[in-house]
């Protein structure tokens, strides 16, 4: 099945509170768990991490509280969802630890920053251009940093796709349906992905299936 892209950004209202409100605690426990298998020894203490396109910072205060003397930056370019995010950082008690900032990728000022390890869930399947967010990772992230970056991953066939969104959305809101039905419809393939790092000159980070729906590319950056 083709690719189908779809819009870059999530930035209504709408959208943004459905987010918000939706309870993601499997997937994003997931995300973290997933993180810390492989990444055992990873040295919280001081150092500081990037999440590209945080969304409504659900994953990012997760992290926080698996790695309590981290600091964490997130990036979005969703202002609605940033809204919501810096919201409940406050909320949740984690505004010493976590920084919120609006920005889109690629961002020179940005990749002038060296971070101790980049991680992101669910952005790569929003860029048109993969690449920037491969480029954004090789400046961003210090020589020997994590590296981990998980996302959907493309079925092959409209039919299997809308099975995964009753699987695994049939409660949800219809906004939220729909938006995991054309994410899943925009998302890359293991394949695409591996031609992606080639093409980035990135050979030291591992693809890997890690559900019915989800890839992770991670590792450690050679820059």
């Amino acid at each position: 099945m083709d690719r189908i892209p779809e819009h870059d950004l999530m930035d209504t209202a709408e959208q943004a509170e459905a987010y918000a409100e939706t309870d993601f605690s499997e997937a994003h426990d997931a995300f973290v768990s997933c993180y810390g298998s492989r990444f055992p020894d990873f040295s919280e203490g001081d150092a500081l991490a990037l999440d590209l396109g945080c969304g409504t910072a659900d994953v990012i205060i997760r992290f926080a509280r698996a790695y309590p003397k981290a600091r964490i930056t997130g990036i979005d370019g969703a202002q609605a969802m940033l809204d919501i995010g810096m919201r409940d950082v406050e909320l949740k008690g984690h505004s010493h630890q976590i920084r919120l900032q609006k920005c889109l990728l690629p961002d020179n000022k940005l990749q002038t920053i060296k971070f101790d390890a980049v991680i992101s869930n669910s952005l790569l399947h929003h860029l048109d251009d993969p690449l920037v967010i491969w480029e954004t990772v090789k400046h961003c992230a210090k020589p020997g940093a994590p590296v981990f970056i998980m996302d959907l991953m493309r079925p092959d066939s409209i039919e299997t796709a809308k099975g995964l969104v009753e699987l695994h959305a049939a409660d949800a809101p219809d906004i939220l349906k729909k938006d995991f039905y054309s994410s899943l419809l925009a998302a890359y393939t293991t394949e695409e992905v591996r031609q992606q790092l080639k093409e980035a000159d990135i050979y030291n980070l591992t693809v890997e299936i890690v559900s019915d729906r989800h890839l992770v590319v991670w590792g450690r950056n050679d820059e």
